[in-house]
Protein backbone atom coordinates (compact mmCIF):
# COMPACT_ATOMS: atom_id res chain seq x y z
CA UNK A 1 0.00 0.00 0.00
CA UNK A 2 1.16 3.66 -0.75
CA UNK A 3 -0.20 6.00 2.22
CA UNK A 4 0.03 9.49 2.23
CA UNK A 5 -0.50 10.09 5.71
CA UNK A 6 -1.45 13.96 5.77
CA UNK A 7 1.66 14.72 4.01
CA UNK A 8 2.15 18.00 2.85
CA UNK A 9 4.82 20.03 0.49
CA UNK A 10 5.59 23.57 0.49
CA UNK A 11 6.83 25.48 -2.15
CA UNK A 12 7.46 29.24 -1.99
CA UNK A 13 3.40 30.52 -1.73
CA UNK A 14 2.04 27.19 -3.06
CA UNK A 15 0.89 24.18 -1.01
CA UNK A 16 -0.28 20.35 -1.62
CA UNK A 17 -1.78 18.23 1.03
CA UNK A 18 -2.40 14.62 0.54
CA UNK A 19 -4.19 12.29 3.14
CA UNK A 20 -5.22 8.86 1.48
CA UNK A 21 -4.02 5.10 0.56
CA UNK A 22 -3.33 2.95 -2.54
CA UNK A 23 -3.85 -0.20 -2.71
CA UNK A 24 -0.95 -2.74 -3.91
CA UNK A 25 -1.50 -2.66 -8.21
CA UNK A 26 -3.54 -0.11 -8.22
CA UNK A 27 -3.61 1.93 -11.75
CA UNK A 28 -4.33 5.53 -10.51
CA UNK A 29 -4.69 8.82 -12.80
CA UNK A 30 -4.16 11.79 -11.39
CA UNK A 31 -5.35 14.99 -13.05
CA UNK A 32 -6.16 18.50 -12.51
CA UNK A 33 -6.23 21.98 -13.58
CA UNK A 34 -2.83 23.03 -14.69
CA UNK A 35 -0.55 23.74 -11.92
CA UNK A 36 -2.46 22.61 -9.42
CA UNK A 37 0.44 20.63 -7.77
CA UNK A 38 -0.09 17.10 -10.15
CA UNK A 39 3.53 17.01 -10.72
CA UNK A 40 4.31 18.21 -7.05
CA UNK A 41 2.28 14.81 -5.90
CA UNK A 42 4.87 12.97 -7.81
CA UNK A 43 7.73 14.64 -6.50
CA UNK A 44 7.11 13.86 -3.31
CA UNK A 45 6.37 10.16 -3.91
CA UNK A 46 9.79 10.01 -5.78
CA UNK A 47 11.92 12.10 -3.33
CA UNK A 48 12.41 14.93 -5.49
CA UNK A 49 10.06 17.39 -3.33
CA UNK A 50 10.59 17.54 0.09
CA UNK A 51 7.65 17.25 2.69
CA UNK A 52 7.23 19.91 4.59
CA UNK A 53 4.68 17.47 7.30
CA UNK A 54 3.43 14.06 7.62
CA UNK A 55 4.48 10.60 5.83
CA UNK A 56 4.80 9.13 2.54
CA UNK A 57 4.48 5.35 3.78
CA UNK A 58 5.04 2.15 1.20
CA UNK A 59 4.16 -0.91 2.57
CA UNK A 60 4.10 0.55 5.43
CA UNK A 61 7.96 1.69 5.49
CA UNK A 62 8.43 5.83 5.82
CA UNK A 63 10.15 7.01 2.70
CA UNK A 64 11.34 9.97 4.59
CA UNK A 65 15.26 9.88 4.47
CA UNK A 66 15.41 7.71 1.53
CA UNK A 67 17.04 9.05 -1.73
CA UNK A 68 15.58 9.02 -4.79
CA UNK A 69 17.42 6.56 -6.31
CA UNK A 70 17.08 3.73 -3.14
CA UNK A 71 13.23 4.58 -3.29
CA UNK A 72 11.35 1.44 -4.73
CA UNK A 73 9.84 4.08 -7.51
CA UNK A 74 10.44 4.65 -11.53
CA UNK A 75 9.66 7.69 -12.93
CA UNK A 76 8.62 8.29 -16.56
CA UNK A 77 8.87 12.08 -18.30
CA UNK A 78 7.78 13.17 -21.11
CA UNK A 79 10.91 13.26 -22.04
CA UNK A 80 11.75 9.87 -21.35
CA UNK A 81 15.14 10.93 -20.08
CA UNK A 82 17.14 9.06 -22.55
CA UNK A 83 21.00 9.66 -23.15
CA UNK A 84 21.70 10.45 -27.02
CA UNK A 85 25.60 9.10 -26.59
CA UNK A 86 24.02 5.53 -25.79
CA UNK A 87 22.10 3.21 -28.46
CA UNK A 88 18.82 1.84 -27.12
CA UNK A 89 20.06 -1.40 -25.63
CA UNK A 90 22.66 0.58 -22.81
CA UNK A 91 19.71 3.54 -22.34
CA UNK A 92 17.48 0.15 -21.31
CA UNK A 93 20.70 -1.23 -19.41
CA UNK A 94 20.63 1.37 -17.58
CA UNK A 95 17.50 0.26 -15.46
CA UNK A 96 19.89 -2.57 -13.87
CA UNK A 97 23.06 -1.26 -13.93
CA UNK A 98 24.62 2.96 -13.85
CA UNK A 99 27.81 1.21 -14.68
CA UNK A 100 26.02 -0.50 -17.42
CA UNK A 101 28.43 -3.97 -16.69
CA UNK A 102 26.05 -6.09 -17.46
CA UNK A 103 26.30 -9.94 -16.69
CA UNK A 104 25.33 -12.35 -19.63
CA UNK A 105 21.81 -13.11 -18.02
CA UNK A 106 21.42 -9.00 -17.79
CA UNK A 107 22.52 -8.44 -21.06
CA UNK A 108 19.10 -11.17 -21.98
CA UNK A 109 17.54 -9.44 -19.83
CA UNK A 110 17.94 -6.46 -21.72
CA UNK A 111 17.12 -8.32 -25.24
CA UNK A 112 13.80 -9.50 -23.85
CA UNK A 113 12.87 -6.17 -22.40
CA UNK A 114 13.72 -4.50 -26.09
CA UNK A 115 11.47 -7.43 -27.76
CA UNK A 116 8.69 -6.81 -25.05
CA UNK A 117 8.22 -3.48 -26.39
CA UNK A 118 8.72 -4.02 -30.25
CA UNK A 119 12.41 -2.98 -30.35
CA UNK A 120 14.58 -5.92 -30.40
CA UNK A 121 16.41 -4.95 -34.00
CA UNK A 122 16.65 -1.23 -32.81
CA UNK A 123 19.01 -2.46 -30.10
CA UNK A 124 21.98 -0.56 -31.43
CA UNK A 125 20.24 2.80 -32.56
CA UNK A 126 20.57 6.31 -30.87
CA UNK A 127 17.69 8.00 -29.28
CA UNK A 128 18.18 10.46 -32.32
CA UNK A 129 17.51 7.46 -34.77
CA UNK A 130 14.08 6.74 -33.65
CA UNK A 131 10.88 8.29 -33.73
CA UNK A 132 8.63 9.99 -30.82
CA UNK A 133 7.21 7.05 -30.36
CA UNK A 134 10.10 4.50 -30.47
CA UNK A 135 11.85 6.80 -27.78
CA UNK A 136 8.95 6.18 -25.47
CA UNK A 137 8.97 2.47 -25.86
CA UNK A 138 12.68 2.64 -24.96
CA UNK A 139 11.74 4.35 -21.91
CA UNK A 140 9.28 2.21 -20.99
CA UNK A 141 11.65 -0.93 -21.40
CA UNK A 142 14.24 0.94 -18.80
CA UNK A 143 11.48 1.21 -16.21
CA UNK A 144 10.11 -2.30 -16.69
CA UNK A 145 13.17 -3.96 -16.41
CA UNK A 146 13.91 -2.08 -13.51
CA UNK A 147 10.41 -3.20 -12.16
CA UNK A 148 9.95 -0.97 -8.82
CA UNK A 149 6.79 -1.39 -7.25
CA UNK A 150 5.31 2.37 -7.79
CA UNK A 151 6.06 3.35 -11.39
CA UNK A 152 4.96 7.37 -11.33
CA UNK A 153 4.32 9.15 -15.60
CA UNK A 154 4.36 12.33 -15.73
CA UNK A 155 2.45 13.09 -19.09
CA UNK A 156 4.85 10.47 -20.40
CA UNK A 157 2.57 10.31 -23.60
CA UNK A 158 1.23 13.45 -23.98
CA UNK A 159 3.11 14.48 -27.45
CA UNK A 160 2.23 11.18 -28.79
CA UNK A 161 -0.71 10.70 -31.81
CA UNK A 162 -4.32 8.91 -30.56
CA UNK A 163 -2.74 5.66 -32.09
CA UNK A 164 0.34 5.68 -30.95
CA UNK A 165 -0.67 6.84 -27.25
CA UNK A 166 -3.37 4.48 -27.19
CA UNK A 167 -0.58 1.55 -28.07
CA UNK A 168 1.11 2.95 -25.38
CA UNK A 169 -1.46 3.17 -22.80
CA UNK A 170 -1.89 -0.72 -23.61
CA UNK A 171 1.71 -1.50 -23.33
CA UNK A 172 1.85 -0.05 -20.05
CA UNK A 173 -1.06 -1.72 -18.82
CA UNK A 174 0.45 -4.99 -19.55
CA UNK A 175 3.97 -4.44 -18.02
CA UNK A 176 2.04 -2.65 -14.84
CA UNK A 177 0.16 -6.16 -14.24
CA UNK A 178 3.06 -8.46 -15.19
CA UNK A 179 4.94 -6.54 -12.26
CA UNK A 180 1.66 -5.98 -9.93
CA UNK A 181 3.24 -2.07 -9.87
CA UNK A 182 1.36 0.46 -8.91
CA UNK A 183 1.03 3.48 -10.75
CA UNK A 184 0.12 7.13 -10.84
CA UNK A 185 -0.06 8.76 -14.44
CA UNK A 186 -0.30 12.59 -14.74
CA UNK A 187 -2.60 13.17 -17.26
CA UNK A 188 -4.43 15.87 -19.10
CA UNK A 189 -6.22 14.17 -21.43
CA UNK A 190 -9.77 12.32 -19.61
CA UNK A 191 -9.64 9.57 -22.14
CA UNK A 192 -6.38 8.66 -21.12
CA UNK A 193 -7.68 8.16 -17.48
CA UNK A 194 -10.17 6.54 -18.86
CA UNK A 195 -8.91 4.16 -21.03
CA UNK A 196 -5.73 3.48 -18.31
CA UNK A 197 -7.16 3.82 -14.52
CA UNK A 198 -10.02 2.84 -13.09
CA UNK A 199 -9.13 5.36 -9.95
CA UNK A 200 -8.60 8.93 -10.10
CA UNK A 201 -6.70 11.11 -7.78
CA UNK A 202 -8.45 15.22 -8.87
CA UNK A 203 -5.49 17.55 -8.11
CA UNK A 204 -7.72 21.28 -7.11
CA UNK A 205 -6.47 23.98 -5.14
CA UNK A 206 -3.49 22.51 -3.32
CA UNK A 207 -5.40 19.43 -2.36
CA UNK A 208 -4.96 16.16 -3.99
CA UNK A 209 -8.08 14.23 -3.09
CA UNK A 210 -8.60 10.83 -2.04
CA UNK A 211 -8.76 8.08 -5.13
CA UNK A 212 -12.54 7.74 -6.86
CA UNK A 213 -14.01 5.52 -9.37
CA UNK A 214 -12.66 7.42 -12.96
CA UNK A 215 -15.34 6.80 -14.85
CA UNK A 216 -18.23 8.84 -12.14
CA UNK A 217 -15.74 11.39 -11.69
CA UNK A 218 -15.48 12.66 -15.40
CA UNK A 219 -19.26 12.17 -16.03
CA UNK A 220 -20.02 14.64 -13.11
CA UNK A 221 -16.93 16.23 -12.35
CA UNK A 222 -16.70 18.83 -9.61
CA UNK A 223 -16.82 22.51 -11.13
CA UNK A 224 -12.91 23.21 -10.68
CA UNK A 225 -12.57 20.01 -12.59
CA UNK A 226 -15.26 20.81 -15.21
CA UNK A 227 -13.85 23.98 -15.95
CA UNK A 228 -10.40 22.52 -16.70
CA UNK A 229 -11.83 19.87 -18.88
CA UNK A 230 -14.19 22.20 -20.69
Amino acid sequence: MLRFDRAEATLGDFRLNADFALEAGARVAVIGPSGSGKSTLLGMVAGFVPLSAGRILWQGQDLAGMAPGARPVSILFQDQNLFPHLSVAENVGLGLRPDLRLSRAEHAAVAGALQEVGLQDMAARRPAQLSGGQQSRVALARVALRARPVLLLDEAFAALGPALKSDMLALLARIADRNGATVLMVTHDPDDARAFADQTVAVIAGRAHPPVPTGPLLDDPPPELAAYLG
